[in-house]
């Protein structure tokens, strides 16, 4: 081994940034393996020296001096090693130079494969460094390789890979397309640095408005939830505290170019930008948006573990119209679903012909009667206050009676009308029979007039 090739290893490790104290010590262990391998056995102990001022490495077998050798491997008698060292004594360590001829191809060889293995791993670890201070960032990426289950990505020189559970629904990628990507997770495993990178996380969108929207990202306006159906739809409720800074026009922006922005980056993904609220059910009227809600009920208010150790979950119930029940729900659920989201309320959907009933059931768990608030319909008319427990129970009460009553009318109507169609057709029956019988007599008549000329003309 060449002083030059010295030389060239520490300009690979300062090219590559790797330590050059940590090549060259596994360069040493790599020489001493294959030493062991062609020349020696594993009991020994071999060092191996690399100098600047010598051609190839030298090979040295460490022994220990002693009285009475029981292991030749790594033990020297006395008198032994008199002849190698004058002044050797029983405990010392002596060094033996054993370096084979011609051995420095099997040197270089040795360090090569150290040397190669070692960048591979100083590149995993620098990619590493580059990237776990930068979870939960917007990173831009460029697609090299479309596969059917995933999408290989090239982020800053470094390749990753978009799984199909992490990729928009519906958006189409090809060679060359350049996309942004959410880091969510960056974790060093023992195939290198995993970099965990999304398009269907929430905080894409988030990141993606702090981008487009200077207001978001001076803090001026802030993001209080995010609930996404990454390709369809989301709903992000925000908030200003400078009264003369309209959160939802500022996100929005002029005929809506800020948002169009962040929804062209979405693959044509709805974003409907909604007003915080930290009354809990004026943001879940809200977030039902384009719904009228009639009424909302919260049922509880905060997460528990009841008795069998179950989690209840914070719950309310929202009363709407007829009309507006379609809305609220979605297609596919899909309105209510991203309001449960984004309110972290489970909502339960009524008519608000119910309210009555539901009320009234709730205050005899309670024992006292809920609140409850009624909000406009969608002509901005205010609906009719809900009744209380008693009007709803009597009230119940008199519809029973009411029934009932109307019941009973409509069978005697029924009865009556029965009889009076039996009567019709009796009479109808006598009528019929008496103009048989009259017809009969008729034709008698006739035939009677008729024959008695005949006699008196005789």
């Amino acid at each position: 081994m060449k002083s030059s090739f010295i030389a060239a290893i520490n300009q690979i490790c300062a090219e590559k940034n790797v330590a050059a104290d940590e090549v060259l010590e596994a360069v040493k262990q790599a020489i001493a393996t294959a030493y062991r391998k062609d020349f020696g056995n594993k009991e020994q102990e071999i060092r191996v020296v690399l100098r600047e001022d010598q051609d190839m490495p030298s090979i040295l077998l460490v022994k220990e001096v002693v009285e009475e050798v029981e292991n030749e491997n790594i033990e020297i008698s006395v008198e032994d090693a008199g002849r190698l060292k004058p002044d050797a004594a029983a405990g010392d360590e002596i060094e033996i130079d054993v370096t084979p001829e011609q051995y420095g191809r099997i040197a270089a060889q040795a360090a090569k494969q150290v040397i190669v293995q070692k960048i591979h791993e100083a590149e995993k670890k620098a990619v590493y460094e580059m990237f776990k201070d930068r979870e939960d960032e917007l990173l831009t990426a460029s697609v090299t390789k479309v596969e059917p289950n995933w999408v290989t990505l090239e982020i800053e020189g470094s390749a990753v890979s978009l799984p199909w559970r992490e990729q928009i629904p519906g958006e189409h990628y090809y060679t060359g397309k350049r996309i942004r990507v959410y880091l969510d997770k960056v974790e060093f495993t023992s195939k290198g640095p995993q970099l965990k990178i999304s398009r269907t996380h929430p905080n894409l969108v988030k990141r993606l408005l702090e981008l487009e929207i200077p207001e978001i990202r001076n803090g001026d306006v802030k993001i209080k939830a995010i609930a996404r159906d990454s390709g369809f739809r989301s709903k992000v409720a925000v908030t200003s505290d400078d009264p003369r800074v309209d959160p939802i026009g500022a996100c929005v922006g002029q005929k809506g170019v800020r948002i169009r922005s962040v929804m062209e980056e979405l693959n044509g993904e709805r974003v409907d930008m909604i007003e915080w609220s930290a009354d809990s059910i004026r943001l879940i009227s809200t977030a039902l948006q384009p719904a009228s809600i009639a009424a909302v009920i919260i049922v509880n208010d905060s997460e528990y573990e009841d008795e069998e150790g179950r989690a209840v979950k914070k719950r309310a119930a929202v009363f709407v119209e007829e009309a507006q029940r379609p809305l609220a729900i979605g297609k596919k659920g899909q309105n209510i679903h991203l309001a449960t989201q984004l309110t972290g309320y489970e909502l339960d959907m009524y008519d608000y012909d119910e309210l009555p009933k539901f009320q009234a059931k709730l205050a005899e768990v309670r024992g006292e009667e809920p609140k409850v608030t009624v909000f406009v319909n969608e002509d901005g008319e205010e609906l009719e206050e809900p009744k209380t427990m008693e009007e709803a129970v009597n009230n119940d009460v008199q519809e029973e009676v009411v029934d009932s009553s109307e019941k009973e009318i409509k069978e005697s109507e029924e009865v009556e009308e029965i009889k009076e169609e039996e009567k019709a057709e009796e009479e109808n029956a006598e009528a019929k029979q008496v103009e048989k019988v009259e017809a009969s007599e008729d034709s008698e008549s006739e035939e009677k007039d008729e024959g008695e000329p005949e006699n008196d003309k005789g």
